[in-house]
């Protein structure tokens, strides 16, 4: 038996931009991405606190150290800049490999989105 759990969270983040022009996904600075074992492409859920929207979309790295969290395409509409965010991952893995499995949890400075 395979069950989901969490692989990666970052947790309470900042919104920088929305670009409702853009095709679509979430462009996470690749610090955070990296800490979080988070990789370009891979779903991610969204969590908006200001709000309480849930949305899955798809990450993008955004350039290092820029404390970038932007959300592109459709997604833009369900955030504002400023909103604060829980980012999640989830992995399937077997019940046997749950018990021992350690997710990355990521807390960034919440006032710039960057590692402490």
């Amino acid at each position: 038996m395979q069950i989901e759990v969490v692989k990666s969270k970052i947790h309470r983040v900042k919104v920088t931009g929305a670009d409702l022009n853009y095709i679509g996904s979430i462009t996470i600075d690749e610090d955070l991405m990296d800490a979080a074992n988070i990789i370009r492409g891979e779903k991610v859920q969204i969590v908006n606190n200001n709000n309480g929207e849930r949305l899955e979309t798809y990450a993008i790295p955004g350039p290092r150290g820029s404390g970038e969290l932007t959300l592109n395409g459709a997604a833009a509409r369900k955030v504002a800049v400023g909103d604060v965010l829980i980012l999640i991952t989830y992995a399937w893995m077997s019940i046997e490999e749950a018990k021992s499995f350690n997710p990355a949890l990521v807390f960034p400075n919440e006032a710039t989105n960057l590692l402490n």
